[in-house]
């Protein structure tokens, strides 16, 4: 039986979402970083892959099990008192219940499930296979009493050579996700073309996620562009490892 605390917590993630256009959910890898980003201001947060690998010296793209990811995001999630999502990449190779019960164990009411299959090679799974293993992560999600929001990511666009000339391809795959029960749809490696962005935006009912950079992108142009829900990926954790870098140079030898 699913905890009051955690289907409150879910709940509340999906409130977020239809209160702010765009959502912006700081992308934190560590306990610090989570509970910074909330005493800045912000009611809910999602743990990025990449930025959890660097911060633990794995590798991104699953270069960590499961388990592994399952260990870290938990103090993390426990330390703050806002709804947490969590980039769960492919999956791992689980089952979607399985992924459902892992994350709901640590206190997650949100993921990111991309389409790049980096246990098999870096494959990119079929438009009817990834809503597929989407519409999975529904089903277990309404089973396990917890209205898990489910961000469903497409590749696509970074796979290929011109992101324009995928554009029907992906639309098409994002629709297949919101129909099995995506309730946003991330495509990557658009942020900084408007036409792309747009042309996502008016294709979708649910909210369109971007990537977004803490201080060389403008809030302001997503809103306009139509898009509902932002994430940093590892771009927070870049701009301050650049900062950081910035004040010691002065004091190294």
């Amino acid at each position: 039986m699913a905890s009051d605390t955690i289907v409150e917590r879910a709940q509340r993630l999906k409130q977020l979402h239809a209160q702010h256009k765009p959502l912006v959910l700081p992308t934190v890898w560590d306990v610090w970083s989570a509970r910074t980003a909330v005493a800045a201001g912000f009611p809910a947060l999602t743990i990025g892959s990449h930025p959890l690998a660097d911060s633990r010296g794995a590798d991104d793209k699953e270069g960590q099990t499961f388990e592994e990811v399952l260990a870290a995001v938990r103090p993390i999630i426990a330390a703050v008192d806002v709804p947490v999502s969590v980039d769960l990449e492919a999956g791992y190779g689980q089952k979607p219940a399985d992924l459902i019960a892992g994350l709901v164990e640590v206190g997650g009411v949100g993921l990111n499930v991309e389409d790049t299959v980096h246990s098999e090679g870096g494959r990119v799974r079929g438009t009817q296979e990834h809503a597929s293993y989407v519409a999975g992560l529904r089903s277990a999600a309404d089973d396990a009493g917890v209205p898990v929001w489910v961000n469903g990511r497409t590749d696509l666009f970074v796979h290929a050579q011109d992101a324009a000339a995928v554009l029907d391809e992906a639309i098409e795959r994002l629709r297949a996700l919101v129909e099995a029960g995506a309730d946003s749809v991330y495509p990557v490696g658009i942020q900084d073309d408007d036409d792309l962005l747009t042309a996502v935006t008016g294709a979708v009912t649910v909210p369109v996620n971007s990537t977004a950079h803490p201080v060389k992108h403008d809030l302001e142009r997503f809103r306009r562009l139509g898009v509902g829900r932002i994430t940093y990926g590892p771009l927070l954790q870049f701009a301050l490892t650049d900062t950081m870098k910035d004040m010691l140079k002065p004091w190294s030898p």
